[in-house]
């Protein structure tokens, strides 16, 4: 008899079979085809993931990412793919018909005198600037590093050309330069010339006036840089050098310098990037052409000349030219890459 009643109890159906465990979530339906294969292109958040991260969607991250890839897409990949596209062709600035040249525009830049002429100018502009970029601004945060009474108003007075506008300062540098200029007339009265040094005229004279410019200007920009840098080198190693008998000299060179190498690096990336794209101060000071008979171009102001004029510009030669400025930029940073790697290894 009891054997009878323990075959009539229904057995429940094990897990997995249809049934839940008794206070058990429903176990979630399967998603649909289209949904899966979006998962599998964006996935959304692991099976370990906890906190919000459960609730969150899949495209929440890339709406928050949208700006900055729609800022990029319009104003850096579509220029450049348009530039480089135009560069094969013969359009005009303000438009209208055009054709396809090939490699016209770029047979004729590298045997225009002109252009070698603005790479030079360019090349020289970032060979004297970047080291005297790099050195300079390391010496005068080294400087005011100190807690001293007062040296807030210098750092402040250090940092103040970085606040003006290029073209204020061009013009402060065109009335200090001149010939009735403030410095002619200072080596006058001081008897050290006996006539006005021609800053603004000759070709020479107005590139290196242009690269103090940009020297001066970006001295207090850099010096916040080296002023950050210096804060995570430890003051004990100072100390211990001072206390062997190493000198002021010495201890910048063995200890300051070491310690700011990286910071050194990306400094010098930056300049050599902004020598290559000079073009405000050679306008201000060397005028509309660019010194006498364009001498002092440099390749954004050789590119203006040729391919943005509306009368005479070829938009797709000035185009061609670009692309070669992209490369020489492209080739100093990476070459600034190697020499960081090699430093760190």
């Amino acid at each position: 008899m009891a054997q009878h009643t323990l075959d009539q109890v229904p057995v429940p159906p094990p897990l997995g079979a249809g049934a839940s465990r008794p206070g058990a979530s429903p176990a979630r339906r399967t998603p649909g085809l289209p949904r899966r294969v979006l998962r599998s292109v964006v996935p959304g958040p692991t099976a370990d993931a906890g906190g919000a991260a459960l609730y969150r969607r899949w495209w929440l991250p890339w709406l928050w990412m949208a700006p900055a890839i729609v800022g990029t897409t319009v104003f850096g990949v579509f220029p450049f793919v348009n530039t480089l596209l135009v560069s094969f062709t013969d359009a005009k600035p303000l438009g209208g018909a055009y054709k396809l040249v090939g490699l016209d525009n770029y047979t004729r830049m590298f045997g225009d005198s002109d252009f070698w002429v603005a790479t030079r100018n360019s090349v020289l502009y970032a060979l004297i600037v970047v080291p005297l970029m790099v050195l300079l601004p390391l010496l005068l945060a080294v400087l005011v590093e100190k807690n001293l009474p007062g040296i807030g108003f210098f750092r402040s007075a250090f940092y103040t050309p970085v606040l003006a506008s290029s073209v204020v300062v061009g013009l402060s540098w065109q009335w200090l330069l001149s010939d009735q200029g403030l410095v002619n007339t200072w080596l006058e009265k001081a008897h050290l010339v006996r006539e006005a040094v021609p800053f603004l005229s000759d070709s020479w004279l107005i590139l290196l006036s242009a690269m103090g410019l940009t020297i001066w200007k970006g001295l207090g920009w850099y010096m916040i840089f080296y002023l950050a840098a210096l804060g995570n080198v430890p003051k004990e190693l100072h100390e211990a050098a001072a206390v062997d008998g190493a000198g002021a000299a010495r201890r910048f060179w063995h200890i300051t310098v070491p310690g700011v190498r990286q910071s050194m690096m990306l400094v010098g990336t930056l300049t050599g990037i902004g020598s290559l794209r000079v073009f405000t101060e050679i306008y201000m000071l060397g005028g509309s052409t660019g010194g006498p008979g364009g001498a002092d171009r440099t390749l954004p102001f050789y590119i203006r000349d040729v391919g943005l004029d509306p009368l005479t510009g070829n938009a797709g030669y000035g185009a061609a030219v670009s692309v070669a400025l992209f490369a020489l930029t492209l080739g100093l940073t990476l070459l600034a890459q190697r020499l960081t790697k090699e430093d760190e290894s």
